[in-house]
């Protein structure tokens, strides 16, 4: 894989890891940091042999503090606008990568932050992480779809509070409000989210893929039609070797050897 300045990467046993590696800058977002993630994630979508990605920030106080503040101060309106579509256009590569991706929010999660832990498919947070959409302070508004993940992860209701409110929310009241899946010990975070990565590791790649997909154009569309996609992806899954491996295994009482076909 490419070698990049704003971001480092591990492979290691079917996980990939992505570390957000600007921690002076308590990993703010800018292009560069963007174009980087874009690239690294074309050739993850690619590689059938990476199962689970982990996105993390460097350090040990952000995971991202937001979008680069001096870097957006100069724009104009269709210079925002454009900025805004890179950052939607990278947040959606994630949410639609064919591999699951867990946060492993291990600092402040504020404004871009927040929405790039949103685009992830599980939140793992740090006991010691922070959550906030602070745009309105700064007299703009999201830009990254937090406005619209927010409202589907904690409901309407809870995320204009926080939208308009700008509240930076701690670990607890995140898991409570259902803007993260797990909470753990700073120092376990990352232990935590290999052992996620490993638990979702053990069954058919093919499947867990048609699953997070099955969900992502659900939560788009009418139950009806999300329904009737989820039935055609339940077909799909029946003709595979997986699903005949999987099934086979249950009836023999033994560990399914599943290849992802």
């Amino acid at each position: 894989m490419t070698e990049f300045q704003n971001i480092l990467f591990e492979k290691n046993d079917g996980i990939v890891f992505i570390t957000i590696n600007r921690p002076k800058a308590l990993n703010a977002l800018n292009k560069d940091v963007f174009d980087e993630i874009s690239a690294l994630l074309t050739e993850i979508a690619k590689d059938e042999s990476i199962r689970v990605v982990i996105i993390t920030g460097g350090g040990d106080k952000a995971f991202v503090a937001g979008a680069d503040i001096a870097y957006m101060l100069p724009m104009s309106s269709p210079e925002g606008k454009a900025w805004g579509a890179i950052g939607q256009g990278v947040l959606n590569q994630i949410e639609k990568l064919p591999q699951p991706v867990i946060a492993a929010v291990n600092g402040f999660a504020l404004g871009g932050g927040c929405e790039l832990a949103m685009a992830c498919d599980i939140r793992i947070a740090s006991e010691k992480a922070k959550f906030g959409q602070p745009e309105v302070t700064l007299g703009i508004i999201p830009g990254f779809a937090g406005s619209q993940r927010l409202p589907r992860l904690v409901g309407k209701g809870k995320a204009k509070e926080l939208l308009l409110t700008a509240d930076m929310i701690d670990a607890q009241e995140a898991l409570r409000i259902g803007l993260v899946n797990k909470v753990v010990p700073h120092e376990e975070l990352i232990g935590a989210a290999v052992e996620m990565a490993r638990k979702i590791m053990k069954h058919g790649p093919y499947a867990v893929r048609l699953c997070k997909e099955a969900v992502n154009v659900g939560m788009e569309v009418d139950l009806e039609t999300g329904s009737r996609y989820e039935g055609t992806l339940f077909g799909i899954t029946c003709a595979t070797h997986d699903k005949q491996e999987g099934m086979s295994a249950f009836l023999e009482k033994r560990k399914p050897n599943f290849t992802g076909k």
